[in-house]
């Protein structure tokens, strides 16, 4: 595990001794907190906006909160950490992607992007961020993207400990990210057309270019019809769109799913609610699998968010005593150069 933060000052007796302690002390990281899933992002996803902003300074007396300590019951098992995890703390200067630049220079870009895309359903990144707000995560650098174990944010204007924590529930396709509490972080669509994802990717408020929200998922998973409605059209535009469907609900909204492996209707057809109408592809102007949704009301394009409404989940007991167990594991390391 690989540190990155400036040597000085540190006392590096103390800190090794914390390290070892850590490592004997840390509940299932890999099993609790499933492995890397193979489903890349989408090739138009981008964050730039939201990481670029710049932030502003801080107003007289601001405070954060600090995290609530760990019930010594739930303290994690021993376990080797993952020599592969890698951990960054920092104080935001300027933007989050020159935050994450000066702590990982290669990296620091997407790192950012994978970042504010788990804090973008809680923060307003072009309105909360400060200068001296605190950023930490745990991830594992291997693969195209960084894939986030753990992430805290300490908001100043907010007064708020923001913290997600990667974790598979029961029953569940993908790991999630869940707070302290064994609540989902990420929103889900009310009754949207895909279930099972590992993220979304993109929301429409990301950028005005996007017309969409996009959903991470792996190749060949079912896209159903949200809503009863007919089949208008399918597979056009396929260069750019690749196989694609569209519905029009029967309230009137268009909605269009695109980049699927395989349509399943026909133009003309009537669909009930949740039948299937294709599936997760990587087609069209498209390198990794994903389902682009996208809806349109009288000519004018609508926030999936706002049409559907969103909900959260929350854990299990069982569950969240498994969270709250390896959530501890993730706080230590997250906390070990605050150590002396």
């Amino acid at each position: 595990m690989r540190l990155m933060e400036p040597p000085d000052g540190r006392p590096w007796l103390l800190i090794g001794l914390f390290t070892i302690s850590v490592g004997l002390n840390v509940v299932l990281v890999t099993l609790l907190w499933g492995g890397p899933e193979r489903a890349a992002d989408p090739p138009d996803l981008d964050t730039e906006a939201l990481v670029e902003t710049e932030v502003v300074e801080p107003g007289p007396g601001s405070d954060v909160q600090e995290p609530e300590a760990l019930d010594p019951e739930l303290e994690p098992t021993p376990q080797d950490i993952d020599p592969n995890l890698e951990v960054i703390t920092a104080h935001v200067v300027h933007s989050l992607a020159r935050t994450f630049q000066s702590a990982s220079p290669e990296r620091g870009d997407a790192i950012a992007a994978v970042y504010a895309r788990l804090f973008a359903w809680d923060l307003d990144l072009r309105r909360d961020l400060q200068a001296g707000d605190a950023v930490g995560i745990v991830y594992d650098p291997r693969g195209e993207h960084p894939e986030v174990h753990a992430a805290t944010y300490r908001s100043q204007k907010r007064g708020e400990l923001f913290r997600a924590y990667r974790f598979q529930a029961a029953g569940d396709v993908y790991p999630s990210w869940w707070d302290a509490e064994g609540r989902e972080v990420p929103r889900r669509l009310v009754g949207g057309p895909i279930e099972h994802y590992a993220q979304v990717t993109a929301l429409l408020k990301d950028r005005p270019s996007h017309k969409g929200m996009d959903f991470k998922a792996n190749e060949g998973t079912p896209v159903v019809a949200a809503l009863a409605g007919t089949v208008m059209r399918v597979n056009w535009n396929v260069a750019n769109n690749g196989y694609c469907v569209e519905l029009r609900y029967d309230d009137g909204v268009v909605a269009r799913m695109l980049h699927l492996s395989e349509v399943d209707v026909k133009a003309g057809q009537s669909v009930r609610q949740g039948v299937q109408v294709g599936k997760v592809g990587n087609t069209g102007r498209s390198t990794a699998a994903h389902l682009h949704y996208e809806l349109e009301r009288a000519g004018r394009i609508i926030d999936p968010v706002d049409y559907h409404g969103v909900r959260r989940r929350d854990l299990t007991d069982d569950d969240r005593a498994l969270l709250q167990r390896g959530q501890g594991a993730m706080d230590a390391m997250l906390s070990v150069l605050d150590a002396g």
